[in-house]
């Protein structure tokens, strides 16, 4: 049985400036969009595939009229392990926050075992610590943050 996320073999029957049709086991067929061709930009898809080649596609979608959707990129990225990232544990520049330059603060401790009490208090000790680094960071820069409107 067909169903979306199967990823099959199947052999190129046509070719149209938008996609190709793709042959597929039990005698049905489906179509690969232009832009399921590859990862890359497709201007033109006979750069790519041919009539009769073998392809290794993944079922996308299937329409309520029975239309096969596939795609040759999503096969091939399902096939291809992702490369695992060499310093995962160290954070990169884009990763941190826009403002972190504003307020570093303390860490927080655990919330486990604490009261409400503590954890309300522990929450106005971080919100005043960033309000008062906001207003000296506001003051240094000459103005309280607001356009004069003269």
């Amino acid at each position: 049985m067909l169903e979306v996320g199967a990823i099959l073999e199947g052999k190129v029957t046509g070719l149209t400036t938008f996609g190709a049709f793709v042959s597929l086991p039990d005698g049905k067929s489906g179509m690969v969009h232009i832009s399921e061709v590859s990862t890359s930009f497709v201007n033109d898809i006979k750069e790519f595939l041919k009539v009769g080649q073998e392809v290794r596609v993944k079922v996308v979608g299937i329409s309520d009229e029975g239309k096969i959707s596939l795609s040759i990129r999503k096969a091939e990225a399902a096939e291809t392990p992702q490369p695992k990232e060499k310093f995962k544990d160290k954070p990169r520049r884009n990763d941190r926050p826009r403002n972190a330059n504003v307020w570093q603060g303390q860490p927080q401790k655990s919330k486990e075992g604490m009261s409400f009490e503590d954890m309300m208090a522990q929450f106005k000790q971080v919100s005043d610590e960033k309000m008062s680094d906001l207003k000296r960071t506001t003051e240094f820069r000459g103005g309280n943050g607001r356009r004069n409107k003269n």
